[in-house]
C-alpha cells in the first residue's frame, strides 16, 4: 500500500479529482489523504464518497499546530497554503501509525503509469525529492529552488522526521511568495535537504515530474501504448500553470518555457488531462475553477502565466506561438 497526501480548495478540486482518478488508472494500490482548505471542497468530496480517500478539514490541522495558525493573518491565502504543507505531512505521520512512508503530491499532478519505480528508489532512504531539471535556457530559475515541491516523500524514522520538522519550522518562521536571499515560499528550503540531513534521495527517474520547465530536455515518444521520456516510462506530468481560457480553449503554460509540444505531447499527455477535467466538470463547475486557480498560482519558480495572441486554430492541436490546446473541433 502506498500512502499519498495532497491539499486543495474548491478552485483546485477538479485537479485533485483528476489526480485521484489517474492514480486509480495507474494500477497503484494506494490511499490518499486529502486536506480540504475550505468547507466547499470538503462537502463536495464527502458527497462523492470515493474509496481510498481520507478527508481532513483545515481546522483539524490548525488545532494541532497553533504556531501554524498564528501565521494566518500575516500571509496571503496562497502563502498560508504553502506554510501549511510541511505541518500537514507531519500531522499525518504523527496521527496515522500505519504509514511508514508518506508522499506529498501537488494537486495538479497526473499519473500515466504506476509510481512504483519512484518508490522503489526510496528503499533505504528517509527523504525523497525531485529536481526541477530546468533546461539550459531556464537556468536562471534555479534561484527559486533547485528542487520542486510537487513530489516529496518522508519516512517515519529519525532522519525523515528531523528533516520534516526542520522544514515545517522554517515555513512557520518565513513563507512568502517572493525571493528573499536563500528563501522562496516553501520551496527553496529544499535546496538544503541533501547537505543538512542524512538519507536524502534525489529521485533520478526521468519520467517523474515531467513539466513545462523541463519538457524541452527530453525526447517524448510512444511505444506500445506507453509514453516514454528518453525511453523511460512517463510516470507523471506536472500541469503547473495549465488553465482553461473558455469551454474549449486551454493554455498549456509551455510558451513561457520555450517548449514546443510535439504531436505525442499534445495527443497523449494534454488530451487525456483535458478530457478528464471535462468529465469532472459536473462535480464542481471546473472551467470557472481552473481560471480562478491559475490566477492564484505562482509557486514553481516565480513563473507568470503568459497568453500569446492566437494566430491559428487547428482542431485538436496547438497554436504554435501561444501553445494553446484547441478542443473546439473534437469535443462538443
Amino acid at each position: 500500500m502506498y500512502y499519498f497526501c495532497t491539499y486543495f480548495d474548491q478552485c483546485y478540486l477538479p485537479r485533485a479529482l483528476a489526480l485521484y482518478y489517474s492514480l486509480k488508472s495507474s494500477g497503484a494500490d494506494f490511499h490518499l489523504y486529502a486536506l480540504c482548505m475550505d468547507d466547499e471542497s470538503h462537502q463536495s468530496l464527502d458527497d462523492l464518497a470515493l474509496p481510498g480517500i481520507t478527508l481532513l478539514r483545515l481546522r483539524e490541522l490548525e488545532n494541532f499546530n497553533q504556531s501554524l495558525l498564528s501565521t494566518k493573518g500575516s500571509r496571503s491565502k496562497v502563502e498560508y497554503y504553502y506554510t501549511c504543507g510541511p505541518s500537514y505531512i507531519l500531522f499525518l505521520l504523527q496521527h496515522s501509525p500505519e504509514i511508514d512512508l508518506l508522499t506529498y503530491l501537488d494537486a495538479d499532478l497526473f499519473f500515466f503509469s504506476n509510481p512504483k519505480p519512484i518508490l522503489e528508489e526510496m528503499q533505504g532512504f528517509s527523504v525523497g525529492i525531485i529536481e526541477h531539471r530546468f533546461t539550459k535556457k531556464q537556468e536562471r530559475l534555479k534561484r527559486f529552488g533547485i528542487f520542486n515541491v510537487g513530489w516529496m516523500s518522508f519516512r517515519r524514522d529519525e532522519d525523515g522526521l528531523a528533516c520534516l520538522r526542520w522544514w515545517a519550522d522554517r515555513c512557520i518562521e518565513w513563507c512568502y511568495d517572493r525571493l528573499d536571499g536563500n528563501r522562496y515560499a516553501d520551496q527553496k528550503y529544499l535546496d538544503e535537504f541533501p547537505t543538512r540531513f542524512n538519507s536524502v534521495r534525489v529521485i533520478q527517474r526521468k519520467g517523474a515530474n515531467l513539466a513545462p520547465w523541463n519538457l524541452a530536455n527530453y525526447s517524448i515518444t510512444e511505444r506500445g501504448g506507453q509514453i516514454c521520456v528518453d525511453g523511460e516510462p512517463l510516470i507523471f506530468f506536472h500541469f503547473h500553470g495549465f488553465r482553461a481560457l473558455n469551454t474549449w480553449l486551454f493554455d498549456t503554460n509551455l510558451g513561457g518555457y520555450h517548449a514546443s509540444p510535439s504531436k505525442v505531447v499534445r495527443q497523449k499527455i494534454f488530451r487525456p488531462y483535458i478530457s478528464k477535467l471535462r468529465d469532472l466538470r459536473r462535480y464542481s463547475g471546473h472551467l470557472r475553477s481552473l481560471r480562478e486557480s491559475s490566477r492564484n498560482e505562482s509557486r514553481g519558480h516565480g513563473a507568470v502565466i503568459r497568453i500569446a495572441r492566437l494566430s491559428a486554430r487547428v482542431g485538436f492541436g496547438i497554436v504554435r506561438r501561444a501553445y494553446i490546446i484547441d478542443f473546439s473541433g473534437t469535443v462538443p
